[in-house]
């Protein structure tokens, strides 16, 4: 039985992948600091145990101990937002704990030269920032994109990227960058799809129909999180070492179209009620990538948007219950 190691298993991504490898025969181990999500939804037969990935002995001891035969590197401080005013954990975070985790494979692999694992490592396409500015629906960022991050969270992300190359390429531990677009689904917080399908479950319980949105002209590609799953399963198993992969769904959209998902599904008529604080300064026409290279490994999309949308709807009306 293969052993497969999740960092950040108590976040929204993380939490559903555990209980996806468990159920593709994989030997589970997470470990979680400071959740996002109620990891007592967990599938229960998963190993959970709590780890600052800061901290390196504690990471390195593990590593040593257990050997997994693939890492899903997940863990990070993934808020934009948060980056802005706290660079310096933002960094520490994703730059140092994701060092701590290739000098603990480096170190396993120097006592045990047969040792040698994959390590998917989740990066984001904020890597790409202004660059994606040029694209449009008929031409996608591919992995070659340039890398413009207009964040420090963005920075921190194209640090990790390049540790995933640069531990490759030196130390031949095997990599897989993923630069991850949109994603949502059961579980997850702050996001358009979760925000939404949150506050309709609350209107609906108390009797009324209007729904306070922000900008809905933008266009968003969002995958399901059960996608994203399949797709990162696929790199721990077939990806190229060093190599960098875009994550995106395929199905590009008007923000709008996650009102009327709604709309339909719940079987319901909104007022929409525009507030000025959901209008950021400077928010993207476009927001999506061309996969046309993890697709290339079989990876396909199985779920719809309103089929991810109604799964969500259910989560927020057992959560709200």
């Amino acid at each position: 039985m293969k052993k497969a190691y999740v960092t950040g298993a108590g976040g929204m991504v993380g939490s559903h992948l555990v209980g996806i490898l468990r159920g593709r025969g994989y030997e589970v181990v997470g470990s979680y600091y400071h959740p996002t999500t109620d990891i007592s939804e967990i599938d229960p037969g998963v190993k959970l145990f709590e780890l600052d990935i800061r901290d390196h002995q504690k990471m390195m001891d593990f590593i040593l101990s257990y050997k997994p035969d693939v890492i899903f590197h997940l863990a990070a401080q993934s808020f934009p937002v948060l980056s802005w005013s706290d660079p310096y954990y933002t960094m520490d975070v994703n730059v140092n704990g994701t060092v701590g985790l290739f000098e603990a494979v480096k170190r396993a692999r120097s006592e045990d030269p047969g040792y040698d694992p994959m390590c998917v490592v989740v990066s984001s396409s904020a890597i790409y920032g202004e660059a994606l500015l040029s694209y449009s629906p008929d031409n996608l960022p591919k992995e070659d994109c340039d890398l413009l991050p207009l964040h420090p969270y963005g920075v921190s992300k194209v640090a990790e990227d390049l540790l995933c190359f640069q531990y490759c390429r030196n130390f031949g531990i095997r990599t897989a960058r993923v630069r991850l677009f949109n994603c949502t689904g059961p579980r997850k917080v702050g996001d358009i799809t979760a925000d939404f399908t949150k506050r309709a479950v609350l209107l609906e319980k108390e009797g009324s129909n209007k729904l306070v949105v922000g900008n809905l002209t933008a266009l968003r590609a969002i995958l399901d999180v059960r996608d994203l799953c399949d797709g990162l399963i696929i790199l721990g198993e077939k990806a190229a070492p060093g190599e960098a992969y875009n994550i995106c769904s395929s199905h590009i959209f008007r923000m709008d179209h996650v009102v009327s998902c709604i709309e339909e599904i719940m079987g319901v008529k909104f007022e929409l009620v525009q507030d000025p604080k959901l209008l950021r300064p400077a928010d993207e026409r476009l927001y999506a990538g061309n996969c046309d290279k993890i697709k290339a490994l079989g990876w396909v999309e199985r779920y719809t948007y309103k089929q991810t949308v109604s799964d969500m709807i259910d989560y927020w009306r057992k959560k709200l219950a």
